[in-house]
Order: C-alpha cells, then structure tokens, then sequence
C-alpha cells in the first residue's frame, strides 16, 4: 500500500469518506488505500510503516518467523455466510496462529486484498477492522500491503513474528512424548456443516467459524515448556498428525476418550446424522495446536494430553486406522 505520506495511521476517521454504497470504483485504488492505513495503527518495533516501498521493522533479539497464506472466496470463505468484520478476522488469526505454532509471536503483517471493482467500499473497510482488531489481540501491526483488481475477492497475508527460543519444528517429537491439543478442536467445523445445510444455530459453533479463537498465548508457553515439535490444526486433527509424525519420522496415535465433544457438536451430529467425533478428527479452521512434549513434563496452561508417540510411522486411532476423513486437502 502506498498512500500519499501525509495520511495518518492512527485509527479510523469519524467522518465517513464515501457515501453509503460507494464501490471500490468510485473510491479509486488510492482514496481506498487511504481510508485503510487510517485502520492500521502501528507498533514502536515500525520504523517505516506503509507510505514507502517496503516496510522496516526494528527486531532486537530472537529469530525472525515468517509464513504466507491465502484466502480465497468460493474456496476459504463465502460472503452471505460471514460479514466481511469475520472474514478480516478469519484472515489475520489464521496466519497468526502460524506463527504461534513456532512458539513465536506476532509483530507485523503485511496484506494484499484483490477484489471486483462493484465490490463496495464499506466492505473492504469493515474487512480491514475485522483484521486490525484480530491483530490488536496479540499487539501486532499492519505494516503494509498491495490492493488490485481481480473477479472475486482475494486476500494474500504475510505474517512476521520473532522467537525468544529456539523455534519449536514439526520435526522434533520423539518416541515416548506426549501428544497434547491446546484449543477448542471441531467446532468450527461443526459450524461449517451447520451454514452448508442452510442453518445458522448452534450459534456458538457458526460463531467459532466465523471468527476462530486460536490459543494465541499457548504457543510460547509451549517452547518455554520444552516442547519437542508443534503444529497449526488448520487443515484437520489427523492430518495435521500426520505431518508431524512424517516429518518427525515417528508413529503418533491419538486416543479417542480425551477428545472433547462438547455438546453443541453432539446437538449437530444428531440433527445432521453424523458422527460429531468427525468434526473434532476431521476439522480444521479452529487453530487449535498440536504438540508433543517428553514423558513426565508439566504440560502448560491450556494443553490436555491425547495421545501418545511411539516408533514407526503413520497416525492411528486408539492403535488402530481410521477410515474417515483426516482433514482438507486443497488439490
């Protein structure tokens, strides 16, 4: 984003710039970009925020952790199912919890929005709130970002954060770990087989679509914990198992009597006819983390044991295949 170098970056402005219905083509890429920096505030760590070609950030100590990921609607979101506040925040938290997988935390964000130029202003604003407020939970700053012309809306996120120690890989657990799950696992999934049904009750799991609630602080508490390896369940518990237990090269198994089924997903599977253990097997979208620490370690806040790793390869459910969906695959 580049806008004239006299904008402000503080926060929104009270006065509305365009008028009700206004669309990103009556706005024109710069007026837009404007009014999307004033959402933005930035950190002390931003010694260059958006205005210039590129940002510059002040890192003092630790390793530097960057992910990209991208949404795409039809695919990552649909707009009659969430306001586009949800979407801004379904963008910022999934990329946060990126780096939250590392044991790290979140310092800046850069985003790239490409949308349909009848695609109205309010909306592209409402999205950037949506992402700024998702941010302002963990103090990370929106630091820049590019906006174009595309057939549908598009969002392209850039995540930096820093660790403090050593960063925590997939690729560490070793035989006799444990295997632990800080977050809620299943609902947002849950809430997703309610809206593709037409629906939109249990709340509680449409909300959790909606807008995620990673464990945000879990990741760090896990690297100072000890913990060997760690993953983001974005895609499905199981198959975010078995990236692990592959890059591990160790065999996980995940023990069916401690997955929480919490009872709005009881209350879905038995109006959906469908078992609610897939939702918490199968789901992805919650952020929830995966990880895996030595024998005999005093797990942190928020993680409960569910499994355990031994020799070998592969994921198994109480020692045995599971023949249901693991989770999503993009191709």
């Amino acid at each position: 984003m580049t806008p004239p170098s006299s904008v402000p970056s503080s926060g929104p402005s009270s006065q509305p710039s365009f008028p009700p219905g206004a669309t990103l083509a009556d706005a024109g890429e710069f007026g837009l970009i404007e009014e999307l920096v004033r959402r933005f505030p930035q950190g002390e760590h931003v010694l260059v925020g958006p205005g210039d070609d590129a940002a510059v950030l002040r890192v003092r100590t630790g390793h530097v952790v960057v992910s990209t990921d991208l949404m795409v609607e039809g695919r990552h979101f649909r707009r009659e199912w969430a306001s586009a506040a949800d979407i801004g925040h379904r963008a910022a938290a999934q990329n946060i919890s990126d780096v939250n997988a590392m044991g790290g935390r979140v310092t800046s964000l850069t985003i790239g929005l490409a949308a349909p130029a009848d695609l109205e202003v309010a909306w592209a604003l409402d999205f950037a709130q949506g992402f700024a407020d998702e941010c302002a939970l963990v103090g990370a700053s929106v630091v820049g970002g590019d906006l174009t012309r595309a057939d549908q809306v598009v969002v392209a996120v850039t995540v930096m954060g820093v660790c403090t120690v050593a960063p925590v890989l997939r690729s560490g657990a070793r035989p006799g770990d444990v295997l632990a799950l800080a977050g809620r696992q299943g609902w947002a999934a849950g809430g997703l087989a309610v809206l593709g049904r037409g629906f939109r009750s249990p709340r509680v799991l449409v909300e959790a679509y909606r807008r995620p609630e990673p464990p945000y602080d879990a990741g760090p508490a896990a690297a100072d914990a000890g913990a060997t390896a760690m993953i983001d369940v974005s895609d499905g518990l199981l198959a975010e198992a078995g990236h692990l237990a592959r890059a591990s090269g160790v065999a996980v198994d995940v023990q069916r009597a401690a997955l929480d089924l919490a009872e709005p997903l009881q209350a879905v599977g038995a109006a959906l006819g469908a078992d609610p253990l897939s939702f918490v097997l199968g789901g992805g979208d919650d952020h929830a983390l995966l990880a895996t620490f030595p024998a005999g370690a005093d797990l942190p806040e928020g993680f409960t044991p569910i499994g355990t790793v031994g020799e070998g390869s592969g994921v198994t459910l109480d020692g045995a295949a599971y023949d249901g969906p693991t989770g999503w695959t993009h191709f």
